[in-house]
Parts: structure tokens; sequence; C-alpha cells
């Protein structure tokens, strides 16, 4: 069964005249985007080219967490915190959440001391953090083998089933008032007097004032159409779920050499901690000054493959008339084939591990499309040379945990609130203001 199967959400099927605001992309950050606005009276409409929540949105592992993560984000996800703590109460609806904490583990005394000096960054948060020796992480789970200077033990962490949360909140939204569409690309962007004045989708035009991009994968092919450098590239991971496995884990759990958390139906979903495959494509070309810098930290992470992707994406328009079908009608959703080879070998360093995974049975297997950003910070911003247009994308694999607290901030920006974090981190003018582009590896 290729991807993994999500609940169905189905769209609306007349197009409004008239909306107060289009948001372009159905995962998870589209969808909060879209509830969020809806629950402040916007009149918004949330367009799909797929299905809800259907490529990385429902890929990912699964991880809501504030540990590990870059500094800059780390105030925003401090806020998702507290949101997804309530979330399931506020949609009326089950996303699998619970907090069952995040553990990073430490080979040895140079990745220990590194551990710890991030953990400074929750300082003044109140949240359960801490350092573990070896043998406190023995006694926390006293079931592994493992050989390690120890582990940093974040139990604030938590988290929830990528296959229900973006379709929960998407129906959530239109609860509120939103309208929902699936199988509606949008095909690009009108302007009147040089800002934001409508969108056309496949099924026809729908006027509004502002426009909020959360592409993923799709958002700098989209951008391009209108003129705009969003420097962009693919990074695939590859993850397998078990069947029910009991006496295993119920942390989440990175290493080197796996990441694995329990589901909420008793299996779990591996992967690879530290392989990703990236396809050479031609934006790989088109984008290397800029992604340089993450080439040279993070190239022992990347294995770099030329494939049938780079010829899909060179056949692929970059232009087109929003009187013809867009690029985005032909292919629904990015459902790449999975790396066996990187998943089998996260389940075998798993079962070394915990010996309780060398009964797991393998369930499905699937692969997914990181929307990756040059310094691996997402973008939450206004686009300044285009009024009425907003960019919420690029969150290079820290999407899914992030995602309520960005589509906030980014129904903040909308609105003209006041944003609920300093969004100056997150702004899409810094690839092309003269900005420092800074990398920090490992999150």
């Amino acid at each position: 069964m290729p991807g993994p199967y999500v609940v169905p959400v189905h769209g609306d099927q007349n197009l409004p005249d008239e909306v107060d605001v289009v948001v372009i992309g159905g995962g998870i950050i589209g969808a909060s985007t879209a509830l969020e606005l809806a629950e402040r009276g916007v009149r918004v409409a949330l367009c799909e080219k797929g299905g809800i929540g259907h490529e990385q949105s429902s890929r990912n592992w699964g991880w809501v967490r504030i540990s590990r993560r870059d500094p800059r984000e780390v105030p925003l996800m401090a806020h998702a915190l507290d949101i997804w703590r309530g979330l399931d109460q506020r949609l009326g609806r089950d996303t699998g959440y619970r907090r069952a904490g995040i553990i990073f583990t430490c080979a040895d005394e140079t990745e220990y001391a590194n551990h710890e000096r991030w953990n400074r960054h929750l300082a003044g948060y109140g949240l359960e953090s801490r350092m573990l020796s070896a043998h406190q992480y023995k006694e926390l789970l006293p079931m592994q083998n493992m050989r390690l200077e120890g582990a940093l033990y974040t139990a604030a962490d938590g988290r929830a089933e990528p296959q229900k949360a973006a379709p929960a909140i998407a129906e959530a939204a239109r609860d509120k008032g939103a309208k929902v569409f699936t199988e509606c690309a949008v095909r690009g962007i009108e302007t009147f007097a040089g800002r934001v004045s409508g969108v056309v989708t496949e099924r026809g035009s729908i006027r509004c004032n502002a426009v909020v991009l959360a592409g993923g994968a799709w958002s700098s092919l989209f951008c391009a159409n209108n003129d705009l450098r969003l420097p962009q590239l693919k990074v695939m991971n590859s993850v397998l779920r078990t069947q029910p496995l009991h006496g295993g884990p119920t942390q989440a759990i990175w290493s080197k050499d796996f990441a694995v958390r329990q589901r909420q139906d008793g299996g779990y979903t591996v992967a690879n901690g530290h392989e990703n495959i990236v396809d050479v494509v031609p934006d790989s070309f088109r984008f290397a000054k800029d992604f340089v810098p993450a080439l040279s930290k993070e190239w022992r992470s990347l294995s770099l493959r030329l494939a049938d992707r780079f010829f899909i994406e060179a056949r692929m328009a970059r232009r087109w008339a929003l009187d013809e079908a867009s690029p985005f009608e032909y292919a629904r959703v990015l459902d790449p084939k999975p790396s066996r080879a990187l998943s089998d070998a996260a389940l075998t360093r798993l079962a070394d591990a915990f010996p309780v995974f060398r009964q797991a049975q393998v369930a499905q297997r699937w692969a997914g499309y990181i929307d990756a950003t040059p310094d691996a910070v997402p973008v939450i911003s206004a686009v300044d040379s285009l009024p009425g247009f907003h960019i919420a994308t690029g969150f290079s694999g820290h999407g899914f945990g992030i995602g309520p607290a960005a589509g906030r901030l980014m129904a903040d920006l909308v609105t003209g609130s006041t944003p609920i974090v300093d969004p100056a981190p997150f702004r899409f003018s810094r690839f092309s203001d003269g900005s420092k582009i800074e990398v920090i590896s490992g999150f």
C-alpha cells in the first residue's frame, strides 16, 4: 500500500465568489492557519490540490518536540506545546496527542556536552527537560542494552498521529466557517493595483484580499511562476510502521542509527535517525549556492542520488498561464518509493538496542519529501514585494510539532495582530536582503 492511510476529508463542492483569505495547501500548516483565521471570524477558503494531509504532514515521525530544535524555533515551539495540550478538546476530535517524552541519546562525551549546552535554551520556559547519565538512562529504560554516555530527556515533549492531525484540524476549521476544498489546485494569484486580489483555481476564481502559501515541497515552484525566488529543496525520509508490539519504550527515542516512537495503535514508527536521501534535480543547481553552507555541515547525513526524479522535474513546466492546467494538477500527491535499505537498517539497529523489537513485524513502509530551506528554518512571512501574499513553508522536517503555533503566527501576520513571537527569524526577505544565512547543524 503506497503512502500511509489518512483519515479522509471530503471537500466542499461549490467555490465561493469571494473570501477574505485563501490558504493554499492542506497540510498541518495550512489547516492550522485556516483554523486560526476562521476562529477570528475571517472568511477563509482552504484549497488543496490532492487530499488533506496526504503529503509530508501524514508521513512524518509524529514527534511533538521542543528538544534539539534550532534555537530560533524554540519560542514558537513553546507556544505549540501549549496548543497541543488542549488541541483535541478544542477540535472536538482525536489527534492521538500524548505527552510521552522524547529522548536524544549521547554516544560520547562530545555529544553529551552538545546536548547539555543546547538544553540551556529552555531556561525560563518551565519545561521538564534534563540530562541523564548512562545509569539514569538504564534505570528509565531497563529493557535496552545501549552503550551510551547519557541522554537528553525532555518529558514535556510528546507525540501525535500524523494521519489524524491535519484532517482533524481542517474539519474543525470547517466547523468554524472555513470552506475546505480537496482536489482543487490553485494555479496562481491575481493582482490589482499591485496587490493580491484573488486566486485562480482549477475550478474557477476566488476573490480575496490575502493569500497564504503553505504548499510544502511545492512552494518554490508556485513562487517561481509569480517571479519570486524561494530557495527550497526536497529531502526524502523513509519510514516503516510495525504491528502492535508489547514491551517497547513509551518515550520517543533518537539515536544516530534509529528513531522510534510508539503509535496510538500500539505499534511503532521507525526511521533512520541520521541518513536521508536527496535527489539531484534541476533546482539543486538553481539553488546550489544557497545550500552550500548546509551541505558542508550536513553532508555525512545526506545521500545524494541521481534518479528518475531529475527527469520528472526537468520536464515539469516552470511557467504556465492561469487558464491552463498547472503542474499541481498532474501530481496530486508526492508519494516517493521508500528506501528499504535505510528503514531495514534502522529496524535492525533498533532491535540490537531493544531486543523486544526482534519480534517486530513490519506492517507498512512509506517515504515523504521534507521541504528544506538553506538554514533549515521555516519561512512564516509576508512578501513585501507582493502585498497580500504570505508564505508558510520550508519547515525542514520540523513542521508537524510546530504546526499549530505556526498557523497562529501566520494568522497574526495576515490579520495585523500582535504576533505571538518575534517573526523576524522567519522572514522571507532574509534570502535576498544580504542577511547572513546561519546554519546550525544537528537540528
